[in-house]
């Protein structure tokens, strides 16, 4: 038991690094929170132009159903 306490000791805590293998691992979790974020933005992205879409169509439809409205009032086919 004194012998752990005495190695303890003698560790220089300013020496002591994580080494590769924490760097390593350090790099791999910003990497993948890299490729996390980019895959988030390009989500994002896409469900935007689904709703610009969606909502273009939805106005097309409308100004048709109002033209066909207004055509059947005045007797135009």
């Amino acid at each position: 038991m004194t012998t752990l306490l005495h190695a303890a000791v003698e560790i220089d805590p300013n020496g002591v690094t994580p080494g590769v293998v924490g760097f390593l691992a350090t790099a791999g979790v910003g990497i993948a929170v890299m490729f996390l974020a980019l895959d988030l933005v390009r989500r994002i992205r896409r469900l935007r132009y689904r709703e610009e879409a969606r909502m273009n169509v939805d106005a097309e439809q409308a100004v048709d159903e109002l033209i066909e409205s207004i055509d059947k009032e005045t007797g135009n086919s």
